[in-house]
């Protein structure tokens, strides 16, 4: 048997031993293509025959098979599989499509694969999210059961540092709330976002005299309680499961702890005034001609009233959510 050699790639010559109507004989033939084709054909033994597949070095219409314009007397075309030139043109173009469509989809990725992506990326970040705000709650359990009334007045230095990172990632929810990723109304993320990091950043961090008051600890203590029961149920969501009590604590715990939590934080802001007061800190005059200071305190007075204007939003926000989930259904008539 003889093959294509690569260097000369438009010939092509076949000899075998076989058994046939006249004993056993030898046959062979040459062939001198009309344009290059790959090395190493296909061949297939079968009882009848041997198949040979001979592809084209690059995929295009020839207007006959071998060099020679005479076709050879022993060869003779199987029109089950015949092309003419607009068939071979249609044929190429629709494997170049869909080669192109194949690679479109490995690019931007399949709607199942986007998916899949969007969940675990979901769950990943409520999990990381709800053992942060566990181990504050947990820590500040335990601290509370050893110590006592005492474990009030070291709370920030304890769990400052959690609280920080887990309010700084807390972005992230409103940032997938803007684009798109969830479903979560944008104003009610955006506004408990900006609350909870105006009390924890500027009025806690910047002021060392409230780092030591006992409010700390009922602020920490209500967000961590709050985000223990919401992180898991939204990151059992992502893989579609339903634990009932949790759904329930979910939709429920907020009714006594977001009033309880935004009186804590109002408490905090009443108390931190004085102390803005004395220090004169964010203070600041304002230009020739008025030159009149504006003291910080203002501001957290005007932030008092947004504080329950807030509260009003998610209140309202949640209690929708509530009642289409726990909503009474209408009874059939009969």
């Amino acid at each position: 048997m003889c093959r294509i050699p690569p260097s000369a790639s438009l010939k092509m010559c076949y000899i075998s031993k076989g058994h046939g109507a006249k004993g056993d004989n030898v046959y062979e033939f040459h062939l001198e293509f009309l344009d290059l084709v790959k090395p190493e054909p296909v061949y297939k033994l079968t009882q009848r025959q041997v198949n040979i597949t001979v592809q084209k070095k690059v995929s295009q219409w020839w207007e006959r098979l071998t060099k020679q314009e005479k076709r050879p007397l022993f060869l003779a075309p199987d029109f089950d599989r015949w092309l003419d030139e607009s068939d071979a043109e249609m044929e190429l173009r629709a494997k170049e499509e869909e080669r192109l469509n194949k690679l479109r989809l490995e690019s931007q990725g399949s709607p199942e694969t986007l998916i899949s992506l969007k969940k675990g990326y979901l769950f990943m970040y409520n999990l990381v999210q709800f053992l942060g705000f566990s181990w504050i709650f947990v820590n500040m359990t335990v601290r509370f059961f050893i110590l006592g009334k005492e474990s009030f007045y070291d709370t920030f230095h304890t769990v400052a540092d959690m609280m920080y990172f887990c309010q700084m990632l807390a972005a992230v929810e409103s940032i997938n709330a803007a684009i798109g990723v969830t479903k979560t109304p944008v104003i009610p993320s955006l506004s408990q976002l900006l609350g909870r990091n105006f009390i924890l950043f500027i009025v806690f961090g910047t002021v060392e005299e409230m780092q030591s008051k006992a409010v700390v600890f009922f602020v920490f203590y209500i967000w961590s309680t709050v985000e223990i029961f919401r992180y898991p149920f939204y990151m059992l969501s992502c893989i579609d499961m339903d634990w009932k009590v949790l759904t329930w604590l979910r939709y429920t715990v907020w009714i006594p702890l977001y009033p309880m939590g935004c009186l804590a934080e109002a408490v905090s802001v009443i108390q931190s005034i004085p102390i803005f007061n004395e220090t004169g800190r964010f203070s600041f005059t304002l230009p020739y001609p008025v030159k009149i200071k504006v003291r910080f305190s203002f501001f957290l007075q005007i932030y008092l009233i947004l504080l329950f204007l807030g509260l009003y939003v998610n209140f309202r926000h949640l209690y929708k959510q509530r009642r289409r989930r726990f909503g009474q259904k209408k009874k059939k008539i009969h």
